[in-house]
């Protein structure tokens, strides 16, 4: 296992140097996050002139808690109202005092595990230390008896693993952890951020032979056929924040999703697998949402039949 991350950190260290955007489709590109940036400080004027800027910062900091029942006929008994805390995109420097309001909304939950699926700062470069506070803040908040488990997004580092035992996150890179109760088990697969940063180390984590019960924490929905085909049950993403800034209805501007409409947000369906795709907790870009709001999200795990 140590030999695979020294692989994985070794490659990644590189794309990251390079600022390469590597996709599945083999398509292999330059990021162009500065020219981004440049025509959001455009749209942020227009929405301090026209008096919506303070709305929309409101909006991005009224996060809900959104709470799912889900059904699976193999579920191992032992872990029926088996209870998972989603928090997802939380770009903890992006909005002033957003580390106190996570905690604040999480303090009254009660689940079992909690997962984080990525993208933990604004920058997609340099240094990250700056989150190192607001971070640990958030995950001294949350009181999950079996354990925090973490994958990385297109806006983190290779370098946030080293301190994973410092924050108390597990962060899975390209592997599965084991969550046992009794006799029964359930496997927790958490692959490298595919938006960015995909090698095919993440297919094949996907493709171990599993045959407990199989959850996949991924980034992006990008990977949502390889975990159908290998009979994974629960498919939990983020990285579109739901749009982020919305048309009323909420239909999104822009997402940085190029699959099927329904991976945007919410609940989806592939095959057997069920999957969700967290709006997240914070924002990218610009502090701001519009039709639109950041989400935290607690699922209970129910057998069927």
């Amino acid at each position: 296992m140590l030999e695979k991350r020294i692989i994985w950190a070794t490659t990644r260290s590189v794309l990251e140097t390079n600022k390469y955007k590597n996709k599945r489709s083999g398509e292999r590109s330059k990021s162009h996050w500065s020219l981004f940036e440049r025509c959001l400080r455009l749209f942020v004027f227009f929405l301090k002139v026209s008096g919506l800027y303070k709305k929309g910062m409101q909006n991005a900091r009224n996060i809900k808690i959104k709470e799912i029942e889900l059904e699976f006929k193999n579920l191992p008994p032992s872990f029926n109202n088996y209870k998972i805390l989603h928090l997802s995109d939380l770009h903890i420097d992006s909005l002033p005092g957003l580390d106190n309001i996570i905690s604040k909304k999480i303090e009254s939950l009660n689940y079992d595990v909690c997962v984080l699926t990525g993208d933990y700062r604004r920058s997609i470069s340099g240094s990250f230390k700056s989150i190192m506070r607001p971070m640990k803040k958030v995950i001294d908040s949350i009181k999950a008896k079996d354990g925090i488990y973490a994958v990385l997004g297109n806006h983190d580092t290779y370098l946030m693993v080293e301190y994973e035992d410092r924050i108390g996150v597990k962060i899975l890179v390209n592997e599965t952890i084991f969550i046992e109760k009794g006799k029964d088990k359930i496997a927790i697969t958490g692959t490298d951020d595919p938006f960015y940063y995909f090698t095919d180390q993440a297919i094949m984590s996907l493709d171990e032979p599993i045959n407990n019960f199989k959850i996949a924490l991924v980034h992006t929905p990008e990977l949502y056929d390889v975990a159908a085909d290998n009979n994974y049950n629960l498919y939990l993403c983020g990285h579109t924040h739901g749009g982020q800034i919305c048309l009323p209805g909420g239909i999104p501007i822009i997402t940085h999703q190029f699959d099927d409409k329904k991976f945007i947000k919410g609940l989806w369906k592939e095959k057997n697998m069920t999957g969700y795709t967290s709006p997240g907790c914070g924002v990218s870009g610009i502090p701001v949402r519009f039709n639109n709001f950041g989400e935290i999200t607690l699922f209970t795990l129910k057998g069927k039949g």
